[in-house]
């Protein structure tokens, strides 16, 4: 009976601690929408339906639990140009190709190669985050071209180091509510009762170009565009781009919460989420999103774990939309810079500035890199030129690893190879051998050696081709079945020995 009560009481503190959670990232999530809109050129309410519909259904059907989705600005950098030549209805027909590309990528299960990342890069990732997300928040510092001085100024940093000091302390007293909850509360709370002119809300909104928060609800519309090849022509770069950058940094952020959580989302399923909330979203004119690291590490350390909590952000989101716009509007823009700077703190991984001098300088120059790559391009550049360099460094050293042994016996020359033998180390591997100075019979041992690729067959071809043209025997020993196969050329210079492994080439 006492467990089960213990049970019982655990579970209840979790869905309270989801549907807080949720409550404060859907607070957060407001300014977010709206700006990410007005830099893909559309509509304020297209970045709220999105942020909707792309919340709720990556919540419900994606493969991480705990973890946030909406309208992000690396992808309304893309959508930018879109608009700007073919209009909004071209956006949402992108949006829903895009979808259908995520999809097609989980059927296929794509989202397991995220795996691969090394992690150099995810360090890169994060920090690099961080730094947009900071750089972001800064622009909350002006009024209209210009940045804040005296009065304003003093007011917006006080407030937002007041909202921060409380997120901060209040776990140390108390964890029963989230703190970034009852840091926005007591701004907003201080703001109206002191009758301080500061930044609101809907201050942002209307200097954005937008007029006020209240909206309605999303309806269906299928995208106006003319169903031709042409419309195809124009989509589909857009939509491939969209659909990788989106899962990238859905997956990307998935990981980064699989470790602070110490639990596994399902990177295939994630796909699949993303695809359909997309596929929908663009069914009713929101602009498309993807997970999003900034509102996900806040509902993380709001106590949020359960697909609850990201629901709840959807439909609190919602609820605002259509009836409490007044009150969301007067919440000072303070309060939600000073939530994302502690969201900043904590995403940034200061441990990356201490393994300076303890790590291979490969793996910093990738962390900088990417890191570089992120806030001056985009995720999905960053991802791909730090997953290209640490995969270069990896070939590098490997390349450096192969050796032959070499010993001369009643005639006959002996060569040992050891180390992998592959793209990298091919030339090297080349080397050892003197076709033209060799005696009359040869013998290369794989026993301690690798063939991993078709450059380490064709290498080792043109070797067994030199000592057949110096009409020199070759015997090439403990090679596997298949490299025996593709020597074809070799003819019956091949020893077949019964010890012989039988991995396969192709499984690398």
């Amino acid at each position: 009976m006492i467990t089960y009560a213990r049970a019982f009481f655990s579970d209840w503190m979790q869905i309270k601690n989801d549907i807080l959670s949720g409550l404060t990232v859907a607070l957060a999530l407001v300014p977010e929408a709206v700006a990410f809109a007005f830099v893909a050129g559309v509509h304020p309410l297209v970045g709220i339906h999105a942020a909707i519909l792309i919340g709720l259904f990556a919540a419900i059907l994606g493969g991480r639990p705990g973890m946030i989705s909406g309208a992000t600005g690396a992808l309304a950098v893309v959508m930018v140009s879109l608009v700007a030549q073919h209009g909004a209805e071209y956006l949402f027909a992108a949006v829903v190709l895009m979808g259908m590309i995520q999809i097609a990528a989980g059927a296929l299960q794509l989202g397991k190669f995220a795996r691969f990342i090394p992690h150099p890069v995810m360090l890169g990732f994060v920090n690099g985050l961080a730094i947009v997300i900071f750089l972001s928040q800064l622009n909350m510092f002006k009024t209209g071209e210009s940045w804040m001085t005296g009065t304003p100024l003093a007011l917006m940093v006080g407030f937002v180091v007041l909202t921060m000091a409380v997120i901060f302390l209040l776990p140390k007293l108390t964890k029963a509510v989230p703190s970034s909850l009852v840091a926005i509360g007591l701004t907003t709370a201080l703001v109206a009762w002191l009758g301080l002119e500061t930044s609101t809300v809907k201050d942002f909104i209307i200097n954005m170009g937008g007029e006020g928060f209240a909206g309605t609800l999303p309806i269906w519309h299928i995208p106006l565009v003319p169903l031709t090849l042409e419309t195809l022509q124009i989509i589909l770069p857009y939509s491939l781009i969209l659909a990788a950058i989106g899962l990238i940094e859905s997956l990307m952020t998935l990981t980064l919460i699989d470790e602070l959580t110490e639990t596994h989302g399902n990177t295939n399923r994630e796909c699949f989420g993303q695809g359909i909330a997309n596929v929908v979203t663009g069914f009713f004119s929101g602009m498309g999103g993807c997970a999003m690291i900034g509102q996900s590490m806040i509902n993380i350390n709001s106590g949020g774990r359960g697909r609850l909590s990201g629901i709840a952000a959807a439909l609190f989101l919602l609820a605002f939309l259509l009836f409490a716009a007044p009150l969301i509007e007067m919440i000072p823009l303070a309060a939600l810079v000073g939530v994302m700077f502690v969201v900043v703190f904590k995403t940034f991984a200061w441990g990356s500035l201490r393994v300076i001098g303890r790590v291979p300088r490969a793996d910093i120059f990738v962390i900088v890199l990417v890191t570089v790559v992120t806030v001056l391009t985009d995720l999905a550049i960053a991802v791909a030129c730090g997953v290209i360099v640490s995969a270069l460094v990896f070939a590098w050293q490997k390349a450096q690893l192969i050796d032959v042994k070499v010993n001369e016996e009643d005639g006959k020359k002996y060569y040992a190879v050891e180390g992998p033998l592959f793209f990298a180390s091919t030339t090297s591997f080349a080397r050892f051998f003197d076709a033209k100075h060799d005696p009359a019979e040869i013998i290369v041992d794989f026993k301690d050696s690798r063939v991993v690729d078709h450059s380490a067959l064709e290498a080792i071809q043109t070797l067994a081709s030199k000592y057949r043209r110096n009409d020199k025997k070759i015997t090439l020993r403990h090679l596997s079945t298949d490299c025996r196969h593709l020597l074809a050329n070799a003819g019956d210079i091949v020893e077949v020995a019964i010890d012989d492994p039988e991995y396969t080439v192709t499984q690398h």
